[in-house]
């Protein structure tokens, strides 16, 4: 696929190196001289200029690019890039900071496809590891519900019990199992739980200890 990925700081130059580590087109538009060469250097596409220019964008060649992000540390000109994005039929996504209100969040939100708040990432990734490392906060749905992903450990009591036969509390759910390292899908009924399985679910903030207790074991 090919990205267009606006700002190129440590937010935009992150999720650049992670796309083009997985084979992807990458376009990087900085307005900022030392930093397009810092990303020329690493051996992506730069379009110097001002990431809210229709024209600047147009040199990105948009027409060819399946997503746009807007993650600069300004709000107006990733809300800019993302609507000029849209107008040419590109996914776009909008980084917003967690100190805007939330009359500001819904103003741009109602407008781009995905937006994403590096702060609460970055405290989500934190969290992860205080939890022990196998219990993978992925993001926030709501206040109170979260889409995680959890490795089943060696010693978990529930290793050779059907997905669909776990009992978790009511305001959990597992929607997507996989082995090791395979890619999670929605389990059959009859589909077993093995020592290193992943699953997936959504819970509530609060029911999460419980869930994690369940599928560890109380040890």
């Amino acid at each position: 696929m090919r990205f267009v990925i606006v700002g190129s700081g440590r937010v935009g130059m992150r999720t650049a190196r992670v796309l083009g580590e997985e084979g992807h087109d990458v376009v990087i538009v900085e307005n900022d001289r030392e930093k397009a060469e810092r990303a020329r250097q690493e051996g992506f596409e730069v379009i110097e200029g001002d990431g809210a220019d229709e024209t600047v964008l147009t040199d990105a060649d948009l027409e060819s690019a399946d997503a746009i992000g807007g993650l600069t540390g300004d709000l107006n000109v990733n809300f800019a890039a993302c609507m000029v994005g849209k107008h040419h039929g590109c996914r776009t996504v909008m980084r917003i900071d967690e100190d805007y209100r939330e009359d500001i969040y819904h103003k741009f939100a109602d407008d781009v496809d995905e937006v994403i708040y590096p702060e609460r990432l970055g405290a989500a990734g934190a969290k992860t590891a205080l939890l022990g490392g196998d219990f993978d906060v992925i993001a926030d749905l709501t206040e109170q519900l979260q889409l995680t992903t959890m490795r089943i450990p060696d010693d978990s009591p529930l290793i050779g019990t059907h997905v669909a036969a776990i009992e978790l509390p009511t305001d959990a759910r597992i929607y997507a199992h996989g082995r090791s390292r395979d890619r999670l899908t929605i389990p059959l009924p009859g589909t077993e739980i093995e020592a290193g399985d992943r699953v997936a679910l959504i819970a509530a903030q609060d029911a999460l200890p419980a869930v994690r207790e369940r599928l560890r074991g109380a040890a």
